[in-house]
């Protein structure tokens, strides 16, 4: 299915019924291969109806070429304006890496749409960055990607050809311009929040800083996993099966 999101076609999916969950998923991935084909749906339904986009620039979503498209404001609002479209006034709310970045983002623009957060595969590194990853544009733009010598970039590159993404788009959110998240914003979030981490994630910097800034914010970090191979791990469902069981009943 898809709805207009402030002119961009933006697609999505609804599985099942009952109080909703809202998942945003990872750079150069979808909704479906973050969620789906990775057991997170079936996981979630039997708790939730679980909500899912295909953010701007992937999946099945539009795929602009202008950087202005992917405006930090607009990544987060393409999910607000979701929840508008489906009739649904709050939700908890679950992204992984840049999902897990856009919302943050979408917590502290909108707090009164969502019950909880869950933030997937995310850092201290996020309340440093002032922009995207320069080199990682670089890299989905190079005609040959053998040439790539940074190795994070090259690997994104490869992730993003095995899953047949749209290179021009995916730079493009890459030289996006970004609102910074500064960590006192942080100490603003007073939803239940649960953040999770692969013991050997070297992309995302210290969540202990990222945890220790949020207020009441739970941490689990996962041995044995990174920042690929953690999204599946059941001990990662198992947390967040947990965690969304332990709220208030509405």
């Amino acid at each position: 299915m898809q709805f207009d999101s402030n002119g961009v076609q933006i697609n999505y999916e609804v599985f099942g019924e009952g109080r909703p969950v809202v998942l945003v998923h990872g750079f150069a991935s979808s909704l479906d291969g973050n969620w789906v084909r990775t057991g997170w749906v079936e996981t979630l339904k039997p708790l939730r109806q679980v909500i899912a986009l295909d953010c701007r620039g992937h999946g099945e979503s539009e795929k602009r070429h202008d950087p202005d498209a992917y405006a930090s404001e607009e990544m987060a609002d393409d999910v607000v304006r979701l929840m508008d479209h489906v009739g649904v006034k709050s939700a908890d709310l679950f992204g992984y890496s840049m999902g897990a970045g856009i919302s943050l983002r979408i917590v502290l623009r909108h707090p009164e749409r969502f019950t909880s957060v869950v933030l997937g595969g995310i850092g201290g590194n996020m309340t440093r960055r002032r922009g995207g990853r320069p080199e990682v544009g670089k890299a989905m733009l190079a005609k040959d990607p053998k040439t790539v010598s940074d190795p994070v970039a090259r690997g994104f590159r490869q992730f993003a050809e095995a899953n047949g993404a749209d290179l021009r788009a995916l730079a493009a959110f890459q030289q996006a311009p970004r609102t910074p998240i500064e960590p006192s914003m942080l100490g603003e979030i007073t939803l239940p929040c649960l953040i999770v981490v692969g013991e050997d994630d070297a992309l995302v910097g210290s969540a202990d800083d990222l945890a220790s800034a949020i207020p009441g914010s739970r941490l689990l970090t996962i041995p044995g996993r990174d920042h690929l191979t953690v999204v599946p791990d059941q001990r990662f469902k198992d947390a967040v099966t947990g965690f969304l069981s332990d709220l208030p009943s509405e």
